[in-house]
């Protein structure tokens, strides 16, 4: 009998240069048999919370008792018990959080209820002390308002820098404590909050540890009210520190004409190249969803765009002190932020409003709970109940300008892609703008751009390997087009296993003509029940809806779990400055004042939505002649 071929030659000796080894293997440049080695480009994606807040913060702490160390527990999955002793807990875990209090005598409430010395040395904190401990819940409200009306003035109220460096560093350290590279991520940060009535306020967050982060305190308004302070504020820290630290502003919806004005803060002043640099270099991400409203776009601004008005707030600014006129609308508003940041980039060199996408909750709970059939509200105040749909959230001078329960939007969530779930991965990503926002559903979605994308691709079930082979993910920029080519660009969307299947994936398109206007498109690129998309690129047919509104379900018997497509911009024009981005589109599911009415048995106004239709919105490519 011969001894088969392949016995003989394993049993013949190697020579030492022969034998394969771990080193030798692992610094081969060849090829691997397994498609998931070596790849050096983000394959995780992570869902969090870039905005929430806790008793710390002096507005929330007025009516919020649950602290900072309850908030990284239940965003990592425990259960807690809220203000008014129900017990929570999230479907699902959070990747990571950054807990954003307002910056503004950050800390003051718990030291104050606490009777902390220094504050009670203090006229106006006895004065507060005092009110809030009588036992009157028409002076404890009174002290909590008399509080929060404190934040908006020039000055604080009284002598806060000790107060506000302890608390501070009990946070930080609080954080580090939470921090677990891996499985859940505790990023550093606060909010700055200033002109409290035309909002204007930023999130900032830290790249870094605790031992970064103490080399300063929260810049507040009480430094100044100008935005551009707080980016040269953060600008020089980086310097000083060679730390990182970015800005993400939010709620430009509620700003009436000032978060994406094309002057500076004085309002009359252009911008200048050296501004816009630094507002590019500070602010890479916008906050386009959360509670108090969806900031993607505006049906007046968008009126060929039937998914532009999505929980849109737009009666006034903030504190519904001032009325919202048509002319400030275009200055609100993420998409129109990013075309009128083409134009500005045509004029100065450098657009300072080139934006990444991400959501936030904003809820002052200490609970980034924004589940429709699990949301906690947007404070305290209005815990589930019965009758919190007909509650007052933010009570405005004007009665029609008073903000009622059932207008709260339950969202929203950041999605961000990363090779880690670690601080300086995420912030990584959010940096490079590979992030996109969900209005708290968690569907996953990669967006890529290039020249060379073909419809095989479409079939990869690894688009990121193709798509950062041939191309560059969200965020990124394209330049330059090839002669005769236009841009193609690889889109994968798939459901969250607990939401409401896809009903489409839309491109939308921004660019500056030769003229200096700027005009806007909207491309239905995938749709689901083999419904058509015609010469426009549009498909006019609905979805349908599956909602059983009474019993608060849904059918995924419509819509599709996926969608994967290559898709090339049919009207490209090398010579103009143009953005696209994805937005992602589920078929309606109950709104979570279905689950509510259902919950309590309870009869709603009909002006009350009962469903929802959850969206991702990735960061924009923007192309650049």
């Amino acid at each position: 009998m011969k001894t088969p071929l392949l016995i003989l030659a394993l049993s013949l000796p190697l020579c030492a240069d022969q034998i394969p080894t771990k080193k030798g293997v692992g610094d081969s440049s060849e090829p691997q048999y397994s498609p998931y080695a070596r790849r050096d480009f983000p394959t995780k994606v992570l869902f969090g919370d870039t905005h929430l807040h806790t008793e710390v913060s002096v507005d929330a702490g007025t009516m919020c008792t649950v602290g900072q160390e309850d908030a990284f527990r239940f965003a990592r999955g425990e259960e807690i018990t809220t203000t008014h002793g129900q017990r929570a807990r999230l479907g699902r875990p959070l990747d990571f959080l950054v807990l954003t209090d307002h910056a503004e005598m950050y800390g003051l409430m718990p030291q104050l209820k606490a009777g902390d010395p220094e504050i009670l040395s203090q006229k106006m904190g006895k004065r507060w002390y005092d009110m809030l401990n009588t036992g009157d819940a028409d002076k404890t409200f009174a002290a909590a308002m008399e509080i929060v009306g404190s934040l908006s003035k020039k000055d604080p109220p009284m002598k806060a820098d000790k107060i506000v460096r302890k608390a501070w560093q009990n946070y930080t350290a609080l954080a580090d404590k939470y921090n677990d590279p891996g499985r859940f991520t505790a990023l550093i940060g606060y909010e700055y909050t200033t002109q409290g009535a035309n909002n204007l306020h930023r999130n900032v967050v830290f790249r870094g540890d605790s031992s970064i982060a103490n080399q300063t305190i929260p810049f507040s308004q009480f430094d100044s009210q100008n935005p551009e302070d707080l980016w040269r504020a953060l600008d020089a820290f980086q310097k000083k520190t060679s730390a990182e630290v970015l800005a993400i502003p939010h709620n430009g919806n509620l700003s009436n004409g000032r978060m994406f004005s094309i002057n500076k803060f004085d309002g009359t002043t252009p911008y200048d190249r050296e501004l816009a640099e630094l507002r590019a270099r500070m602010e890479p991400i916008h906050e386009v969803t959360q509670i108090k409203g969806d900031s993607e776009a505006h049906p007046m601004l968008s009126p060929n765009d039937e998914f532009a008005d999505f929980d849109t707030w737009d009666a006034a600014n903030l504190n519904g002190t001032e009325a919202k006129t048509p002319d400030m609308i275009q200055y609100e508003y993420h998409r129109e932020a990013l075309k009128n940041g083409l134009a500005l980039e045509a004029k100065l060199g450098v657009n300072p409003f080139k934006y990444g996408a991400v959501g936030g909750t904003d809820a002052h709970t200490s609970m980034a709970a924004v589940e429709e059939e699990n949301f906690f509200g947007k404070h305290s105040g209005v815990e589930p109940e019965p009758n919190r749909w007909k509650h007052v959230v933010i009570e405005a001078p004007n009665p029609d300008f008073t903000i009622m329960g059932w207008q709260q939007a339950a969202g929203g969530y950041t999605a961000v892609w990363a090779p880690d779930n670690t601080r300086e991965a995420i912030f990584d990503a959010m940096k490079r703008k590979e992030t996109y926002a969900t209005t708290g559903s968690r569907m996953i979605v990669r967006f890529f751009g290039g020249w060379e994308f073909t419809e095989k691709d479409a079939l990869n079930r690894l688009p990121g390997a193709v798509g950062y082979e041939k191309g560059v993910p969200m965020g990124g920029d394209l330049r330059s087009a090839p002669d005769g080519k236009s841009p193609n660009f690889l889109i994968a969307a798939m459901k969250d296993p607990m939401s409401g299947n896809l009903d489409r994936v839309q491109v939308i398109k921004g660019w500056l003509d030769a003229d200096g206007k700027t005009h806007e498109r909207i491309y239905d690129v995938a749709v689901s029940d083999d419904r058509s998309i015609d010469d426009s690129g549009r498909c006019k047919q609905s979805v349908g809806n599956t909602v059983d509104i009474a019993n608060a379900t849904w059918s995924n018997s419509i819509g599709e779990p996926e969608m994967l497509v290559v898709w090339t911009d049919p009207d490209f024009d090398p010579a103009l400055s143009t953005f696209y981005y994805v937005r992602v589109i589920e078929i309606p599911t109950p709104r979570w004042t279905a689950y509510e009415a259902k919950r309590f048995s309870v009869k709603m106004d009909d002006k009350v939505p009962m469903t929802t239709t959850e969206r991702a919105y990735t960061s924009p490519i923007w192309y650049t002649p």
